[in-house]
């Protein structure tokens, strides 16, 4: 799940890539099922949509709205649809422009992701209504006199049972790591920053609550297992991902779901950034051992993989492809693609709700859309 803007310093759109450091097992690829027009149904409903959430006990998909960039720029909101019709509920106003979120349903409370001013929107679900902002960091004035932020965020995971928030922050820098921020979502309060995500963008994100581990990925080919219980990093793997992105965990076993897109310019970034080098083309999802980092995997994809979701009980596995346009749907045990749904221009991120099978997802517009136009979610009865 990738936001324009949130890689606008490294002008990292979507983007992830693959290396070529261990053998690759390429699952072999069934002939997938032909998805009726009848199962995807579409709205437009707002500028600059992100991502989104299901939330079974509001019975309602709740989704960030930035309202755009530029003079044209709408409201920045959080929009709670109809999960039959998608039809715009409620709009919840936001001071702040959303990005990223994740939902705490036990609680009530939506957490969105303020990228741009690297801080955290409280939205009280059962309300309808935003009750707080935790800021992050504060900006730090360079040496060109001028002040600004370190770091921006992208992802966030939530451990309802024991009140805690985790949110990525990405180094904007190339001499400054990328870090863990750690919530109390009691107090709202940052209660710990934990350092050594890597010197480079750290885009991908998972819990483990059981086992009280977070996974992080970053460009610079690691994977980064931080301890919820210690509030260090207690691993880091090289993997054969150049540039691995958002991360699905399967809660039964052992593995991560990561999807890479082979970008060119996220090969720019790292060649400028780091002087990394990569060189695997992407447009896979690479399946990992999450104790060693060890390639189990690789599923072809379309074209630019982006967002990811495991429905772990009825074994499907579900991507979204960027630049293709479609959504995959995957067996998550023999990695045979199952069925493709056609949602142009840019899906973006997903949701499930997992009692009525249906899948949302969020669509990004294309340089060939109507500038701020709005743009859309999708409803996939699967």
């Amino acid at each position: 799940m990738i936001r324009n803007s949130l890689f606008r310093s490294a002008a990292l759109a979507v983007a992830v890539s693959l290396s070529l450091g261990a053998p690759t097992a390429f699952a072999a690829d069934a002939a997938p099922a032909t998805s009726p027009a009848t199962a995807v149904q579409r709205q437009a409903v707002a500028q600059g949509l992100y991502e989104l959430a299901y939330s079974p006990k509001q019975n309602a998909v709740f989704v960030a709205s930035s309202g755009g960039f530029g003079d044209d720029a709408g409201p920045a909101q959080v929009l709670r649809l109809n999960p039959t019709t998608l039809a715009v509920e409620t709009r919840i106003p936001l001071e702040r422009k959303a990005f990223g979120v994740v939902l705490d349903d036990a609680h009530n409370r939506l957490y969105v992701g303020n990228t741009v001013d690297l801080s955290v929107t409280v939205v009280d679900t059962a309300q309808n209504k935003a009750v707080g902002t935790i800021q992050l960091m504060e900006k730090k004035t360079g040496k060109d006199g001028k002040a600004a932020y370190t770091h921006d965020l992208r992802e966030l995971v939530v451990d309802s049972a024991a009140n805690r928030l985790y949110v990525t922050g990405h180094s904007s820098q190339p001499d400054v790591s990328s870090v863990l921020f750690v919530i109390d979502t009691t107090t709202l309060k940052v209660i710990n920053t934990i350092d050594g995500l890597g010197n480079a963008k750290a885009p991908g994100l998972a819990l483990d609550a059981a086992n009280k581990r977070v996974y992080t990925s970053n460009l610079l080919a690691d994977l980064v297992v931080v301890g919820t219980d210690s509030n260090k990093v207690v691993a880091q793997h090289r993997i054969a991902a150049e540039q691995p992105m958002n991360i699905a965990l399967d809660p039964a076993g052992k593995r991560l779901f990561v999807t890479d897109q082979g970008s060119e310019m996220i090969r720019k970034y790292q060649a400028s950034s780091s002087g990394f080098e990569s060189k695997h083309p992407g447009q896979r999802v690479l399946v990992l051992d999450r104790t060693t980092g060890k390639e189990l995997a690789s599923i072809p994809t379309d074209a630019g993989p982006l967002g990811i979701l495991l429905d772990a009980p009825r074994k499907r596995l579900y991507v979204t492809n960027r630049e293709a346009g479609t959504v995959t749907a995957y067996n998550s045990d023999n990695y045979q693609k199952v069925a493709t749904y056609a949602v142009p221009t840019h899906p973006n991120s997903l949701a499930l709700d997992a009692k009525n099978n249906v899948l949302y997802v969020s669509i990004k517009n294309g340089e060939k859309d109507a500038k701020g136009s709005e743009e859309s979610v999708a409803r996939i009865q699967l």
